[in-house]
């Protein structure tokens, strides 16, 4: 697992920008660029992306370009662009005039594809992808060349010129880059730049029925846009040799140059497109925003805060070597970040009745609650008290064990705000012979919960007061997987360790009055029971629905006591 401290981890691609900028390259520009593809939507790798490219564009006063990878009309939707857009701007950046699109270089890189051809650099194969795939040979083995190969400059013109025209159906024919069939670099081996797909563009139409492959398209559109960094993760590390092919064999503009880090894995979730797409189709969440999918769209509705997430982008540093994050750092950022800015409220997730039996019957008072003693310039709020109360299920057994101390037969606690509490007689259901009701005393003499005598209580409970409590639904949710590496002991079956307790729904709640018009979004601490969400979706003033963001317990803090100890 990774480990850090408090502060931001150490980025190795921030050095090379400040080495480039003292040495005046690219004449003391910085331009990055963050290209994601429109065909799903955003994960919290992504957002590492995202701050990185943005980050470094603000902290060197230079821009950071935001442009779709829109090549492959057959995965892509506007759906995805306008998620993606979304989620961008909800993690506090702002691209301004510098939106672009891949699909906005088309005919540009259409003709640097007719100079690659008129240069000898690229042909028309009418190989099958499968019989492209079997030519290429091994890590051992070369390839073989395609019998194409060898077409005159005036042929390949004419077939490409052909392919855009649409007289060719999907597979017929590609146009590859003629390099080397013996290259150790498999990805050198002839690629392929361009593909036939009759499919309509969510941009352009049916302008074009051929499109361009990611790895010839992205470095000519870095190239165009003039981008001094272009950063990927390490999987393209292979790849920077092709992306150098590309920008040395065309006559672009500019000359980028590609730098790789790692990429996020983060314990305990998945980040493939591929496999949280087949969690969505294969109904084990509600969608791409669950709030148990690590979309920026499921952590936003689960109560995630860009600024947890920014401040745990920083603290795990940017470097080339992978590893395995813990879940719990990730968590840890979102406490430390809700911790100031939570208002505390008291909600009570199973309730048990209380009745106070010498508490005047139709008498209501109200209680002085702090809002938030980390900032006590949130103020104060009132809380209502009768009669009737309920507490949590749990605060109350009736043979308790040795260290607990909360409510028990006999037993003298602590309502929290309140008064001192003792239960006298406990009610079951006849039926069932469950605790539906605890009959206690309360002392008048211990408002605001302290005894003048000096008695002390070992438990303060929260609590609310049943005639003014507002009903809610709550959904408790825990890590979507048991294991910190999903489906590493199942021959990668990540499905095999999806976690039956991942969500539990409580639809029987009580909350203070002062939710009953919370606003979706808006996020809360219930005291003693962690960081909580209005949902943005299903959450309506009068009808509030809260999803549990974080426990309130700390795994990753006491990991750190730990290791100083």
């Amino acid at each position: 697992m990774a480990t850090t401290d408090s502060g931001p981890a150490p980025n190795f691609i921030r050095h090379i920008v400040e080495e480039d900028l003292k040495h005046g390259k690219n004449d003391g520009r910085v331009v990055t660029r963050f290209p994601p593809e429109p065909n799903g939507y955003l994960h919290i790798g992504h957002a590492k992306s995202i701050c990185l490219n943005f980050g470094l564009a603000a902290d060197f006063h230079g821009v950071c370009n935001f442009r779709f990878d829109d090549t492959n009309p057959s995965k892509e939707e506007m759906e995805y662009v306008e998620s993606i857009m979304a989620d961008v701007r909800w993690l506090g950046f702002d691209w301004g005039d510098r939106l672009f699109f891949a699909s906005d270089y088309f005919e540009q890189l259409y003709q640097y594809g007719l100079h690659l051809i008129k240069t000898g650099h690229a042909y028309v194969c009418d190989l099958t992808a499968e019989q492209v795939r079997s030519f290429r040979g091994t890590l051992t083995e070369p390839g073989q060349d395609s019998p194409d190969r060898g077409r005159s400059i005036e042929e390949n013109l004419d077939l490409f010129q052909r392919m855009r025209a649409g007289e060719f159906p999907d597979g017929a024919r590609t146009l590859r880059a003629k390099i080397d069939m013996a290259s150790p670099n498999l990805n050198m081996r002839d690629p392929v730049l361009y593909r036939i797909k009759h499919e309509s563009h969510h941009r352009t139409g049916d302008a074009w029925c051929i499109y361009p492959m990611y790895d010839y398209a992205h470095p000519l559109s870095d190239a165009l846009e003039g981008i001094t960094h272009s950063i990927c993760t390490m999987e393209y590390e292979d790849h920077r040799v092709l992306y150098d092919w590309a920008i040395d064999h065309c006559p672009v503009p500019f000359r980028p140059h590609q730098y790789e880090f790692a990429r996020l894995n983060l314990g305990y979730t998945v980040m493939s497109k591929r496999k949280l797409l087949q969690l969505v189709n294969e109904g084990h969440v509600s969608g791409w925003d669950d709030p148990r999918m690590p979309t920026l769209a499921g952590m936003r509705r689960r109560g995630y805060t860009p600024e947890a997430i920014r401040t745990f982008c920083d603290r795990i540093g940017v470097g080339k070597r992978e590893n395995l994050v813990d879940l719990a750092l990730l968590e840890f950022c979102v406490r430390e970040d809700l911790n100031f800015r939570a208002p505390r409220v008291m909600g009570v997730l199973k309730p048990l009745k209380v009745v106070l039996v010498n508490y005047p019957e139709d008498q209501v008072e109200e209680l002085e609650a702090i809002n938030n003693p980390e900032d006590p310039g949130q103020g104060t709020r009132p809380v209502p008290f009768s009669r009737e109360l309920y507490i949590e299920r749990d605060d109350f057994m009736e043979e308790p064990p040795k260290k607990f101390y909360r409510l028990a037969p006999g037993r003298e606690v602590r309502l929290r705000y309140a008064y001192f509490i003792k239960c006298e007689e406990v009610v079951k259901d006849p039926v069932t012979g469950e605790v539906a009701e605890l009959r206690c005393t309360y002392d008048p003499g211990t408002r605001g919960g302290y005894a003048p005598d000096g008695r002390q209580v070992k438990a303060t409970l929260h609590w609310v007061s049943a005639s003014q409590a507002v009903p809610a639904e709550v959904r408790l949710y825990d890590r979507l997987f048991t294991q910190p590496v999903p489906g590493e002991a199942h021959g990668g079956d990540f499905k095999a360790d999806l976690n039956p307790a991942s969500l539990t729904v409580l639809t029987s709640c009580r909350l203070e009055p002062s939710l009953a018009q919370a606003a979706p979004g808006s996020f809360y601490q219930f005291e003693r029971q962690g960081y909580f969400c209005a949902d943005i979706k299903d959450s309506a003033p009068g009808v509030p629905v809260f999803n549990r963001t974080v426990t309130l317990r700390d795994a990753w803090a006491k990991l750190q006591q730990a290791r100083k100890r």
